[in-house]
């Protein structure tokens, strides 16, 4: 609770992104576009947020203006600004080495990668080197494919699904996910090392995979 999160981007990702770790509550302080980025320490309104993102269609600026106490930058790094969570949710190479050691010097303690490898191979060294709480887009990042998969099961079996019933659904795939990546880790003995969890689940499973088709 009252955890500070940083969460870059403004589309379907860093909305719902923000909009979960609102149901958890956090407070989101600050989101970006292109653009530039926004900082309101009071916390993102979510529904002015949708209003000019996803309803007015407005760069991130417009949120600025229609907040008060909410600041707009045009120049440097939202990964400047003091958190304990950071959830880089635009695009691919985003938060750079340079990126994650500010964060780590403003005392940064979990990253989690909403978009596709958003953070430099640099940036994940020196999370990692500095005990932070990284979790990989492969993992955290699931959620949209697993979605796809419930559609097709819900579509095969001409059920109609209510939204908490596929949410239900969502949190119990993640769940094994999470669990997955953990124990794997604690197996190879890198206990809470997400990347490494992840790394051999995935190549295990994949293995696993094509072993049971005759691949291999």
């Amino acid at each position: 609770d009252d955890k500070r999160v940083v969460v870059s981007g403004s589309g379907n990702v860093a909305i719902y992104t923000a909009e979960k770790i609102s149901e958890f509550g956090g407070k989101i302080i600050a989101c970006s576009d292109s653009s530039g980025y926004v900082v309101d320490e009071r916390g993102i309104d979510l529904d002015l947020l949708k209003e000019v993102k996803e309803g007015r269609r407005e760069r991130i600026s417009e949120y600025a203006r229609l907040k008060p106490g909410a600041h707009f930058s045009e120049r440097g790094s939202i990964w400047d600004v003091p958190c304990d969570i950071a959830m880089p949710s635009a695009t691919q190479n985003e938060l750079t080495g340079r990126d994650a050691r500010a964060l780590i010097a403003n005392g940064v303690a979990a990253i989690g990668e909403g978009a596709n490898m958003p953070c430099t191979p640099e940036a994940v060294r020196f999370f990692r080197e500095a005990g932070v709480l990284f979790a990989p887009g492969k993992a955290a990042n699931a959620g949209g494919v697993a979605t796809s998969a419930l559609e097709m099961q819900q579509n095969a079996s001409r059920d109609s699904w209510t939204f908490e019933q596929t949410e239900q659904r969502l949190a119990e795939i993640m769940r094994r996910i999470h669990d997955t990546c953990a124990s794997t880790a604690d197996e190879f003995g890198a206990p809470g090392d997400y990347v490494l969890g992840a790394n051999i689940a995935g190549f295990v499973r994949v293995a696993e995979a094509m072993r049971a088709l005759g691949v291999i």
